[in-house]
């Protein structure tokens, strides 16, 4: 269920023709789930679903990079743009932008070696590069600091549990009898791509069996529980930054009865 400023929109009622495909998709699995999902206007849920779908984008964009899977003793980074931290991690040079250094790792792959939940990370703040713009992605995030879950508090992220896989959420495989000798393989944080597939850094895309066919492979030898798709979700929030949102026409997705809705900014308008 979805709601815009307190009121429940029905999707039989949205403005299909200015809508994508992919938007009106995902419009339709939030809909068709229990769980409300709100948003004080029209221009904060469009921002939202497109962040979804630019998570979506960079996921594919992240497996085409050449970024290698590395556990933190391993890791690598290019060293024109971040410092390699002694605990594997990447803090952002000073000299540098920070949206040139995020960048770089999805043109510069081959330089990048890292674990899944840094790539998760990594993914988010990439969405969020493409939905708010170079400089004021470079306001909100100055200090860019890349570790396992650490990440900006300008980045909410919202961890749950739940079974409301929507796209561009980070849903987790656990793998509880998995090998002490390879504790990277205790689980796999994946983002979900639609209702079938999912990303995950190291095993790349594919499907939810896949995923748990190959995480049974690094099971311990006495192993009796398979792996499975857990409930924990983590899922960005993305109302305060779409105040920063790259925008140039406004939203029209509404109209009922000939009354026509839009927002802009935080102002809706009835004509």
């Amino acid at each position: 269920m979805i709601k815009v400023n307190q009121q429940i929109v029905k999707i039989s009622d949205l403005n299909n023709s200015s809508l994508t495909k992919e938007k009106a998709d995902i419009l339709k699995q939030m809909d068709a789930y229990r769980e409300v999902y709100e948003y004080a206007t029209f221009d904060q849920l469009d921002f939202d679903v497109s962040v979804k779908l630019q998570i979506i984008e960079s996921s594919v964009l992240l497996r085409k990079s050449g970024a290698r899977f590395a556990t933190f003793a391993r890791s690598r980074c290019n060293e024109k743009y971040w410092k390699r931290t002694d605990n594997g991690g990447f803090q952002l040079l000073p000299t540098v932008s920070p949206h040139q250094a995020i960048d770089d790792i999805f043109y510069n792959g081959h330089e990048y070696a890292f674990e899944c939940a840094t790539a998760v990370i990594i993914i988010f703040y990439k969405a969020v590069l493409n939905n708010i713009g170079k400089a004021n992605f470079n306001r909100l995030f100055a200090d860019l600091y890349l570790h396992d879950w650490q990440y900006d508090e300008d980045l909410e992220l919202h961890g749950y549990k739940g079974s409301d896989y929507l796209p561009g959420d980070c849903a987790y495989f656990k793998n509880p009898d998995y090998n002490p000798d390879t504790p990277q393989w205790k689980g796999e944080n994946t983002i979900v791509l639609d209702e079938t597939l999912y990303f995950g850094h190291g095993i790349g895309i594919t499907t939810r069996e896949r995923i748990i066919e190959v995480l049974n492979l690094k099971r311990k030898d006495d192993a009796k529980q398979s792996a499975y798709l857990s409930d924990e979700i983590v899922r960005l929030h993305t109302a305060h930054l779409s105040y920063f949102a790259v925008r140039y026409e406004p939203v029209v997705w509404y109209d009922r009865n000939s009354a026509i809705i839009s927002t802009i900014g935080s102002i809706t308008y009835v004509a």
